[in-house]
């Protein structure tokens, strides 16, 4: 089983691009993990939220595989604790065959096609990050969870 990361738009900041790359590196020592960058739309400003988030989508869905368990990182999901969390990838990791993809759409949120593509929607918290920082965010915690689960000092309650 792997986890994929895929997010819209390139990380512009290496403090962050170093960060997910050193908890992925982490990870890995647990289970499969990899991030992957869906450019940025060409001539955005030429087009509507509506269309960006059409053609977001589109690449988006091009991406994924028929088998792929599709777990949006959006505002209007559900929310855990780190250890809730942690059973929740638990839960997945047994259930899903090949690949749990989580993602993060562009700066409008996910199209239409996308959200009917999901299978379940993820909130990392109710304040709203930039889309650089909710790749740190998500691969901590899901470094956290796997410490959780292999029942490891990392995370204090």
């Amino acid at each position: 089983m792997k986890i994929i990361l895929l997010a819209v738009g390139k990380i512009d900041e290496k403090m962050f691009s170093d960060t997910v790359d050193l908890y992925a590196k982490r990870l890995n020592h647990y289970i499969a993990f990899e991030t992957e960058t869906i450019p940025d739309i060409k001539n955005s400003r030429n087009l509507s939220q509506d269309e960006q988030k059409h053609a977001e989508g589109l690449t988006i869905l091009k991406k994924l595989q028929a088998s792929d368990y599709l777990v949006l990182l959006d505002d209007k999901g559900a929310q855990y604790s780190s250890t809730e969390f942690a059973f929740f990838i638990e839960k997945k990791t047994h259930a899903t065959p090949k690949r749990l993809v989580f993602a993060v759409g562009g700066p409008y949120g996910f199209s239409d096609e996308v959200l009917a593509r999901a299978n379940e929607k993820l909130s990392l918290s109710k304040m709203t990050f930039t889309h650089q920082m909710v790749r740190v965010i998500f691969a901590e915690q899901l470094y956290r969870a796997m410490t959780i689960l292999n029942h490891e000092p990392y995370h204090h309650e």
